[in-house]
């Protein structure tokens, strides 16, 4: 196996995994979202301000690689949502699907061998595809950990 395929192989893995860290996965899974507004003693966020913040980040992250022409939202308030909780099951459910449609589309630019993950992305400022996959995995896991603390506070972990 090449340097590089090894590369490939453990980035597609970071992105997903929970070698480390509770994965994104467990996380979200049946988390009442009933409870997914409350913000508990202490907690600057509430669970869906987590996942959400999750998703829009990760989609920035996505489309600045792939659209040459994909303006960010505004920092920082671009990147949380505008309300503290879903509207329904269903909100919680389409943010959930959209983070995982986006980490699926991450990890098959890294599959694809026509990937140069070491350039310079070309619209960037000296950012590679390499460095914003690294940078998703990051920020992923400190919310993910967020996340679980949140529902560690409201009693709906493990």
């Amino acid at each position: 196996m090449t340097n590089e395929k090894a590369l490939r192989e453990q980035l597609v893995k970071l992105l997903a995994s929970e070698e480390a860290h509770a994965s994104y996965e467990k996380a979200v899974s049946a988390m009442p979202v009933e409870l997914a507004g409350m913000k508990p003693d202490g907690a600057p966020h509430s669970a869906w301000e987590e996942l959400e913040h999750l998703r829009i980040t990760q989609h920035d992250i996505l489309e600045f690689i792939r659209d040459p022409k994909y303006v960010s939202p505004k920092w920082p308030e671009g990147y949380w949502p505008k309300v503290s909780e879903p509207v329904d099951s269903r909100d919680w459910d389409k943010s959930v699907k959209a983070y995982r449609a986006d980490a699926e589309a991450l990890a098959e630019l890294v599959r694809d061998e026509g990937t140069d993950l070491f350039a310079k992305i070309p619209h960037g400022d000296g950012q590679t595809v390499l460095r914003e996959i690294l940078l998703v995995a990051d920020h992923t896991a400190y919310h993910v950990g967020q996340l679980v603390l949140i529902r560690k506070m409201l009693g709906v972990w493990g």
